[in-house]
Protein backbone atom coordinates (compact mmCIF):
# COMPACT_ATOMS: atom_id res chain seq x y z
CA UNK A 1 0.00 0.00 0.00
CA UNK A 2 1.91 3.27 -1.10
CA UNK A 3 1.81 6.30 1.46
CA UNK A 4 -1.29 8.20 -0.20
CA UNK A 5 -3.28 4.88 -0.11
CA UNK A 6 -1.92 5.13 3.63
CA UNK A 7 -3.56 7.93 4.94
CA UNK A 8 -6.90 7.96 3.27
CA UNK A 9 -7.26 4.70 4.89
CA UNK A 10 -6.65 6.03 8.41
CA UNK A 11 -8.90 9.32 7.50
CA UNK A 12 -11.88 6.43 6.17
CA UNK A 13 -11.37 4.98 9.48
CA UNK A 14 -12.07 8.38 11.56
CA UNK A 15 -14.60 8.59 9.34
CA UNK A 16 -16.60 5.07 9.89
CA UNK A 17 -15.35 5.60 13.68
CA UNK A 18 -17.29 9.48 14.08
CA UNK A 19 -20.12 7.72 12.05
CA UNK A 20 -20.41 4.50 14.61
CA UNK A 21 -19.97 7.16 17.66
CA UNK A 22 -22.65 9.40 16.20
CA UNK A 23 -20.91 12.63 15.36
CA UNK A 24 -22.59 15.03 12.54
CA UNK A 25 -22.93 13.56 8.96
CA UNK A 26 -21.54 16.41 7.95
CA UNK A 27 -18.55 16.17 10.04
CA UNK A 28 -18.53 12.46 8.74
CA UNK A 29 -18.88 12.90 4.87
CA UNK A 30 -15.79 15.70 5.51
CA UNK A 31 -12.70 12.91 6.24
CA UNK A 32 -14.66 10.85 3.65
CA UNK A 33 -14.58 13.46 0.86
CA UNK A 34 -10.34 14.38 2.31
CA UNK A 35 -9.68 10.44 2.18
CA UNK A 36 -10.57 10.39 -1.71
CA UNK A 37 -8.72 13.71 -2.48
CA UNK A 38 -5.73 12.10 -0.84
CA UNK A 39 -6.14 8.78 -2.33
CA UNK A 40 -6.34 10.51 -5.97
CA UNK A 41 -3.39 12.68 -5.80
CA UNK A 42 -1.08 12.61 -8.54
CA UNK A 43 2.29 12.54 -6.23
CA UNK A 44 2.71 11.39 -2.76
CA UNK A 45 1.01 13.70 0.23
CA UNK A 46 4.34 13.94 1.53
CA UNK A 47 6.12 15.43 -1.02
CA UNK A 48 3.40 18.67 -0.76
CA UNK A 49 4.37 18.61 2.83
CA UNK A 50 7.61 18.90 2.45
CA UNK A 51 7.96 21.41 -0.21
CA UNK A 52 5.23 22.95 0.17
CA UNK A 53 4.17 23.11 3.90
CA UNK A 54 0.91 22.86 6.03
CA UNK A 55 -0.42 25.73 3.44
CA UNK A 56 -0.07 23.43 0.65
CA UNK A 57 -2.53 20.63 2.51
CA UNK A 58 -4.56 23.10 3.34
CA UNK A 59 -5.30 24.15 -0.21
CA UNK A 60 -5.94 20.96 -1.35
CA UNK A 61 -9.88 20.38 -2.48
CA UNK A 62 -11.92 19.21 0.51
CA UNK A 63 -8.96 19.90 3.34
CA UNK A 64 -8.89 23.34 4.86
CA UNK A 65 -7.22 23.26 7.92
CA UNK A 66 -8.49 20.46 10.47
CA UNK A 67 -7.90 17.66 7.87
CA UNK A 68 -4.79 19.25 6.79
CA UNK A 69 -3.50 19.36 10.28
CA UNK A 70 -4.50 15.95 10.80
CA UNK A 71 -2.69 14.76 7.32
CA UNK A 72 0.13 16.37 8.79
CA UNK A 73 0.25 14.47 11.71
CA UNK A 74 -0.49 11.56 10.54
CA UNK A 75 3.24 12.22 8.27
CA UNK A 76 4.98 13.18 11.18
CA UNK A 77 3.64 11.03 13.81
CA UNK A 78 2.91 8.12 12.03
CA UNK A 79 -0.34 7.90 14.40
CA UNK A 80 -3.20 10.04 14.46
CA UNK A 81 -3.97 11.29 18.04
CA UNK A 82 -7.89 11.41 17.83
CA UNK A 83 -8.24 8.29 15.57
CA UNK A 84 -6.32 6.51 18.85
CA UNK A 85 -8.84 8.56 21.04
CA UNK A 86 -11.91 7.16 18.94
CA UNK A 87 -10.00 3.84 19.14
CA UNK A 88 -10.32 4.08 23.00
CA UNK A 89 -6.04 3.53 22.26
CA UNK A 90 -5.61 7.42 23.44
CA UNK A 91 -2.54 7.43 25.66
CA UNK A 92 -0.63 10.62 25.89
CA UNK A 93 2.39 9.00 28.20
CA UNK A 94 3.25 7.01 25.64
CA UNK A 95 3.11 9.90 22.73
CA UNK A 96 5.09 12.23 24.59
CA UNK A 97 8.43 9.18 24.42
CA UNK A 98 8.20 9.87 21.22
CA UNK A 99 9.81 13.43 21.74
CA UNK A 100 13.02 13.31 21.32
CA UNK A 101 14.72 13.74 25.50
CA UNK A 102 11.66 12.67 26.95
CA UNK A 103 11.40 8.98 28.60
CA UNK A 104 9.23 7.33 30.39
CA UNK A 105 9.73 8.82 33.84
CA UNK A 106 9.68 12.62 32.38
CA UNK A 107 6.76 11.82 30.11
CA UNK A 108 4.62 10.39 33.00
CA UNK A 109 5.44 13.69 35.35
CA UNK A 110 4.85 15.65 32.58
CA UNK A 111 1.11 14.38 31.95
CA UNK A 112 0.45 13.62 35.62
CA UNK A 113 1.91 17.06 37.33
CA UNK A 114 1.15 19.31 34.51
CA UNK A 115 -1.46 17.87 32.73
CA UNK A 116 0.58 17.43 29.11
CA UNK A 117 -1.78 15.18 26.93
CA UNK A 118 -0.50 16.47 23.32
CA UNK A 119 2.34 17.72 21.81
CA UNK A 120 0.57 20.95 21.18
CA UNK A 121 0.04 20.89 25.68
CA UNK A 122 4.17 20.35 25.32
CA UNK A 123 4.77 22.87 23.15
CA UNK A 124 3.08 25.93 25.59
CA UNK A 125 4.58 24.14 28.45
CA UNK A 126 8.14 24.97 26.59
CA UNK A 127 7.24 27.96 25.97
CA UNK A 128 5.86 29.56 29.10
CA UNK A 129 8.55 27.89 31.22
CA UNK A 130 6.86 25.20 33.06
CA UNK A 131 9.17 22.66 31.72
CA UNK A 132 11.97 23.91 33.42
CA UNK A 133 10.20 23.10 36.63
CA UNK A 134 10.85 19.52 35.92
CA UNK A 135 13.65 17.99 37.60
CA UNK A 136 15.94 17.12 34.89
CA UNK A 137 15.02 19.07 32.18
CA UNK A 138 17.59 21.70 31.83
CA UNK A 139 17.90 24.46 29.56
CA UNK A 140 19.56 22.03 26.79
CA UNK A 141 17.15 19.67 26.93
CA UNK A 142 14.03 22.09 26.42
CA UNK A 143 15.73 24.05 23.87
CA UNK A 144 16.11 20.40 22.24
CA UNK A 145 12.21 19.55 23.16
CA UNK A 146 11.50 23.20 21.20
CA UNK A 147 13.11 22.60 18.58
CA UNK A 148 12.22 18.98 17.44
CA UNK A 149 8.75 20.37 18.40
CA UNK A 150 9.02 23.21 16.03
CA UNK A 151 9.77 21.08 13.11
CA UNK A 152 7.21 17.57 14.02
CA UNK A 153 4.72 21.28 14.22
CA UNK A 154 5.48 22.37 11.14
CA UNK A 155 6.18 26.21 12.98
CA UNK A 156 8.94 28.76 12.28
CA UNK A 157 8.32 30.72 14.85
CA UNK A 158 7.01 30.37 18.79
CA UNK A 159 3.13 29.66 19.20
CA UNK A 160 0.55 32.26 19.20
CA UNK A 161 -0.95 32.60 23.05
CA UNK A 162 -2.05 29.61 24.84
CA UNK A 163 -5.81 31.69 24.94
CA UNK A 164 -5.50 33.24 21.35
CA UNK A 165 -8.37 30.31 20.31
CA UNK A 166 -9.76 29.01 23.25
CA UNK A 167 -13.44 28.57 23.88
CA UNK A 168 -15.67 30.53 26.06
CA UNK A 169 -15.90 29.18 29.38
CA UNK A 170 -19.81 29.40 29.27
CA UNK A 171 -19.71 26.77 25.81
CA UNK A 172 -17.34 24.47 27.28
CA UNK A 173 -19.71 24.27 30.29
CA UNK A 174 -22.26 23.67 28.23
CA UNK A 175 -21.08 20.98 26.44
CA UNK A 176 -20.10 19.33 29.66
CA UNK A 177 -23.81 19.53 30.46
CA UNK A 178 -24.57 17.79 27.02
CA UNK A 179 -22.00 15.20 27.82
CA UNK A 180 -23.08 14.14 31.85
CA UNK A 181 -26.80 14.34 30.95
CA UNK A 182 -26.27 12.09 27.65
CA UNK A 183 -24.63 9.63 29.59
CA UNK A 184 -26.57 10.02 32.33
CA UNK A 185 -29.44 8.84 30.24
CA UNK A 186 -27.15 5.95 28.47
CA UNK A 187 -27.61 7.54 24.87
CA UNK A 188 -23.69 7.80 24.25
CA UNK A 189 -22.13 5.17 22.51
CA UNK A 190 -19.29 3.85 24.40
CA UNK A 191 -15.59 2.51 23.74
CA UNK A 192 -13.57 -0.38 25.58
CA UNK A 193 -10.34 1.73 26.28
CA UNK A 194 -6.80 0.20 26.26
CA UNK A 195 -5.37 2.15 29.14
CA UNK A 196 -6.89 0.66 33.13
CA UNK A 197 -9.47 -1.57 31.29
CA UNK A 198 -8.37 -5.11 31.58
CA UNK A 199 -11.38 -6.67 30.72
CA UNK A 200 -12.01 -4.72 27.74
CA UNK A 201 -15.09 -3.62 28.94
CA UNK A 202 -16.69 -0.70 26.70
CA UNK A 203 -17.76 1.22 29.55
CA UNK A 204 -16.46 4.91 28.38
CA UNK A 205 -18.83 7.28 27.20
CA UNK A 206 -18.07 9.21 23.64
CA UNK A 207 -19.95 12.37 22.93
CA UNK A 208 -19.47 14.14 19.33
CA UNK A 209 -21.02 17.81 18.99
CA UNK A 210 -20.81 21.19 17.92
CA UNK A 211 -21.35 24.78 18.55
CA UNK A 212 -21.08 26.67 15.67
CA UNK A 213 -18.01 25.94 13.75
CA UNK A 214 -16.38 24.15 16.49
CA UNK A 215 -16.90 20.28 16.83
CA UNK A 216 -16.01 18.79 20.16
CA UNK A 217 -15.44 15.21 21.75
CA UNK A 218 -16.07 15.06 25.12
CA UNK A 219 -15.02 11.60 27.36
CA UNK A 220 -14.31 11.06 31.18
CA UNK A 221 -10.83 11.14 32.55
CA UNK A 222 -9.28 7.44 32.18
CA UNK A 223 -6.34 9.08 33.59
CA UNK A 224 -4.40 7.21 36.07
CA UNK A 225 -4.72 10.32 38.19
CA UNK A 226 -8.38 10.13 37.85
CA UNK A 227 -8.91 6.55 38.65
CA UNK A 228 -6.89 7.33 41.78
CA UNK A 229 -9.28 9.73 43.06
CA UNK A 230 -12.34 8.15 42.00
CA UNK A 231 -12.84 11.00 39.37
CA UNK A 232 -13.28 8.94 36.47
CA UNK A 233 -17.36 9.84 36.50
CA UNK A 234 -16.63 13.56 37.17
CA UNK A 235 -13.50 14.99 35.26
CA UNK A 236 -15.11 15.60 31.79
CA UNK A 237 -12.23 16.06 28.91
CA UNK A 238 -13.13 18.06 25.94
CA UNK A 239 -11.34 17.99 22.33
CA UNK A 240 -12.24 20.83 20.11
CA UNK A 241 -11.03 22.43 17.40
CA UNK A 242 -8.75 25.75 17.71
CA UNK A 243 -6.77 27.82 14.84
CA UNK A 244 -3.49 25.85 15.88
CA UNK A 245 -4.92 22.72 16.22
CA UNK A 246 -6.68 20.67 18.19
CA UNK A 247 -7.08 22.13 21.67
CA UNK A 248 -8.10 20.58 25.32
CA UNK A 249 -10.02 21.83 28.52
CA UNK A 250 -10.78 19.37 31.49
CA UNK A 251 -14.22 20.16 33.39
CA UNK A 252 -14.37 19.59 36.95
CA UNK A 253 -16.77 19.70 40.22
CA UNK A 254 -14.90 22.08 42.38
CA UNK A 255 -14.32 20.94 45.56
CA UNK A 256 -13.23 24.65 47.39
CA UNK A 257 -14.47 28.06 48.34
CA UNK A 258 -17.01 30.17 46.54
CA UNK A 259 -17.37 27.63 43.52
CA UNK A 260 -17.93 24.64 45.72
CA UNK A 261 -19.97 22.24 43.95
CA UNK A 262 -20.16 23.97 40.75
CA UNK A 263 -18.75 22.69 37.41
CA UNK A 264 -15.64 24.49 36.56
CA UNK A 265 -13.03 24.36 33.81
CA UNK A 266 -9.99 23.58 35.39
CA UNK A 267 -6.92 26.64 35.21
CA UNK A 268 -9.89 28.89 34.57
CA UNK A 269 -11.52 29.77 37.68
CA UNK A 270 -11.75 33.27 37.31
CA UNK A 271 -13.51 33.05 34.45
CA UNK A 272 -15.81 30.43 36.02
CA UNK A 273 -16.45 32.97 38.93
CA UNK A 274 -17.73 35.77 36.78
CA UNK A 275 -20.05 33.04 34.62
CA UNK A 276 -21.64 31.95 38.10
CA UNK A 277 -21.27 35.62 39.49
CA UNK A 278 -19.26 34.48 42.43
CA UNK A 279 -16.16 36.19 44.34
CA UNK A 280 -12.55 34.49 44.50
CA UNK A 281 -11.35 36.39 47.60
CA UNK A 282 -7.46 34.76 46.44
CA UNK A 283 -6.07 31.87 43.86
CA UNK A 284 -6.91 28.60 45.91
CA UNK A 285 -6.24 24.99 44.02
CA UNK A 286 -9.15 22.92 42.83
Amino acid sequence: MDLNAQVATRLDEVADLLAEQGASPFRVQAYRRGAETVRRLPRPVSEILEQEGLEGLRKLPGIGDRLGIAIRDILHFGRLPMLDRLRGESDPVELLQTVPGIGPVHAERLHHELGVDSLEDLEAAAHDGRLADVAGLGHKRVTGIMDSLATRLGRLRPPAPADADQAPVDELLDVDREYRESADAGKLHKIAPRRFNPLGDAWLPILHTHRGDRHYTALFSNTARAHKLGKTGDWVILYYDGARGERQSTVITSQFGALKGRRIVRGREEECAQYYGARLPHASGQ
